[in-house]
């Protein structure tokens, strides 16, 4: 028998909310512009720390030695971030007969769905394509309940599903009421439906007991609709990445031209404006014009951290579908 793990993302997650949040739910130009104005305070409060940072800066070629790796490491990023983007690009290139191939499985996807719930047509909208889903399982759970709560040696594990399902299907639908595709809200409640251990609960009430056929209905019923689940949140999910990417590569190929700019001028003008000596009055103009320039300069690069940030954590807690778990939930001894 095993405990309802936690149905949250944010619950189920090892790290801190705080750490969370950067990682995840953060808007991701407030995640750059941290990083930003962490490398200019870092940088700025150096210079302010250390004796005659002003003539250091002046002294010998220190700008240059400093900024010309800059200016290659953002050309490498600019490169990179194509990359990413012509990756985008290849998985909507093809030829007609592939093309009909993906739409002739969304088609069929979409139509295997409507029937197990019962629908005309589902929704053309991500948000209310899965809101759909989450609320059909909660209708599911309560013909579970109904199905099995007379049976004794089934009401407790019949109860623990049924709440789960039932709880979990409420917060997440709604959370998908107001979200909007191209956002993370979509994604992001998709995240929080634990449909993993709720499918192999189900799944082991079917296997460990006798089940009558109402009952076996209604589970079969339960289990039909998280199985579709999972298909569908994946596919949204990539799609999601795909929009992610594509915003990557445009806001990189922006901040690159005042980058390389900043960088180019630093390395060509920059020493002219740093004072030779602390008496001049302007001891910190020099720390503090290279700590803006430097930090501006790096600016492709935090947009590129930010990005990643988000898509690699909600992988590695997506890399797997259906009935798998991989963090602990349940006893080393609950199967044979």
């Amino acid at each position: 028998m095993s405990d309802a793990p936690d149905d949250t993302m944010r619950e189920r997650a090892s790290t801190n909310r705080a750490k969370l949040w950067l990682l995840v739910d953060a808007d991701r130009q407030v995640v750059a512009a941290g990083f930003i104005g962490a490398v200019f305070v870092l940088l700025f409060a150096t210079g302010v720390v250390v004796p005659d940072a002003a003539t250091l800066l002046s002294d010998g070629d220190p700008i240059e030695t400093a900024f010309q790796p800059l200016i290659g490491g953002t050309i490498t990023v600019v490169t990179l971030v194509l990359t990413l983007n012509q990756l985008v690009l290849s998985q909507e290139l093809g030829a007609v007969g592939d093309q009909r191939e993906r739409m002739e499985g969304a088609t069929d996807f979409r139509r295997d769905v409507a029937d197990a719930l019962g629908r005309d047509v589902m929704p053309p909208e991500p948000a209310a394509f899965l809101r759909e889903l989450v609320i059909a399982a909660g209708q599911r759970a309560d013909d579970v309940e109904e199905a099995l709560s007379a049976d004794e040696d089934l009401a407790d594990d019949a109860e623990r599903l049924v709440d789960s399902v039932r709880g979990n299907a409420e917060t997440v639908g709604d959370s998908l009421d107001d979200a909007q595709f191209g956002t993370f809200g979509v994604v992001s409640a998709a995240l929080n439906f634990n449909y993993s251990w709720k499918l192999y609960e189900a799944r082991r009430l079917r296997a460990d007991h006798d089940l009558t056929d109402e009952q076996d209905e209604a589970l079969s019923a339960l289990t039909g609709v998280l199985e579709l689940f999972g298909p569908a949140r994946e596919h949204f999910k990539t799609l999601y990445f795909q929009w992610e990417l594509v915003d990557l590569s445009r806001s990189v190929l922006w901040a690159a031209v005042p980058s390389l700019v900043l960088a180019m001028g630093s390395v060509l003008y920059l020493d002219s404006l740093v004072p030779g000596a602390p008496a001049s009055g302007l001891y910190l103009a020099g720390p503090f014009v290279v700590s803006v320039l430097a930090a501006v300069v790096l600016l492709p690069f935090a947009i590129l951290l930010s990005y990643v940030l988000r898509i690699a954590t909600v992988t590695k807690r997506t890399l797997s579908i259906g009935p798998f778990t991989l963090r602990e939930t349940t006893p080393d001894d609950d199967d044979d």
